[in-house]
């Protein structure tokens, strides 16, 4: 071969590389306009298998296709679970998220990874658990955790007029995070428990009080909490717990003791599940939340946000958005609003 026809083969063989290198350029530009053109949103819970959080993904997956998100669901390996939120939030703040929803597991511990990505500008939106100071976020959709309690506490109240109450209290960790003390407090409210601090669980020295247990939120919580507070006061008529799943496992050990016809269980989440417990009669009442508007509801205000930089405004005088609560009950109390399990079952999560 000559040295000319090594140039010249050597010339087609770079033409060739050239185009091919331009090719996938062009691809890669494509590529990465196609994801520009759908800004990702994230989406951390405390974990992923409660049906609670379940339903607010579920919500979150039908809105963001509808507002055009590319959306990344993350959470934690349980309730208390900071350190893997931690980790979700800078997964998503290197990868560019735009947006970031996160119901969180410590109010408190979560801010300093929340403010670097506010730092990073990204728009971040507190769900169902609101921050400790609530103005660390951008913005917060939530219950009204403390008025959710007080509806159960006041349709317990109105039962147990005329006789005498024995209350355990089911709460959900030792940690006492913002919604495990507001619930517990809203409860003790609205049955006429006076307590000495607002902020602190099992301080009233109220005795109608038989004791307090954690249930970490879930069945087996519940149903061993149950059991040990059972083995100390047979006498217990009245429990109040923290969600729905604690008060299915509370039953199991209440049905279990022979007990089922003497004690009220009152609840709140709302959940299909719990409604249908209310109707077969293992809850007397629960609070019903909206986790898919939560979600719904922030993700309209982040694509507000990248349009016009707008933020929305909070509720009532309250320091977050309050996306409602509604008491669900087969047994209406005079002076409570409620509505029947036939509505619940309509309604559940919405």
């Amino acid at each position: 071969m000559t040295a000319r026809t090594q140039r010249r083969g050597m010339t087609a063989k770079a033409a060739a590389f050239i185009a091919a290198a331009g090719l996938t350029a062009s691809l890669a530009a494509c590529s990465s306009s196609a994801a520009d053109s759908k800004p990702l949103v994230g989406l951390i819970t405390k974990t992923d298998d409660n049906p609670y959080y379940v339903k607010m993904r579920e919500g979150a997956e039908k809105k963001a296709a509808e507002l055009g998100f590319d959306l990344q669901s993350l959470s934690g390996q349980g309730q208390s679970d900071n350190d893997s939120q931690v980790k979700a939030i800078e997964n998503l703040v290197a990868r560019g998220a735009k947006g970031i929803m996160i119901a969180p597991s410590d109010s408190e511990a979560i801010l300093p990874a929340i403010k670097k990505a506010r730092d990073a500008g990204v728009f971040v939106a507190v769900l169902d658990s609101p921050t400790n100071p609530t103005h660390a976020a951008d913005a917060t959709f939530a219950t009204d955790n403390f008025q959710a309690g007080v509806l159960i506490g006041q349709w317990a109240a109105a039962q147990f007029a005329n006789k005498p109450a024995r209350i355990a209290m089911l709460d959900l960790s030792p940690a006492q995070v913002a919604v495990d003390v507001q619930r517990n407090q809203g409860f003790l409210q609205g049955f006429g428990v006076d307590v000495a601090d607002k902020n602190k669980i099992g301080d009233e020295k109220d005795p109608r009080i038989a004791g307090h247990e954690v249930t970490n939120a879930n069945e087996a919580g519940g149903r061993a909490a149950m059991e040990k507070l059972l083995q100390r006061d047979r006498t217990i008529n009245l429990v109040y717990t923290i969600n729905e799943p604690a008060a299915a496992g509370a039953y199991s050990s209440i049905k279990a003791a022979g007990l089922e016809g003497q004690v009220t269980v009152v609840s709140i989440d709302g959940g299909c599940p719990g409604v249908n417990d209310v109707k077969a009669g293992a809850i007397g009442a629960t609070s019903m939340q909206f986790p898919i508007k939560m979600a719904s509801d922030a993700l309209q205000a982040i694509s507000g946000y990248l349009k016009d930089g707008t933020k929305p405004a909070t509720t009532d005088g309250l320091d977050f958005t309050n996306t409602g609560v509604t008491l669900i009950t087969d047994k209406a109390a005079p002076g409570v609003t409620s509505e029947p399990t036939s509505w619940g079952l309509e309604n559940c999560w919405g």
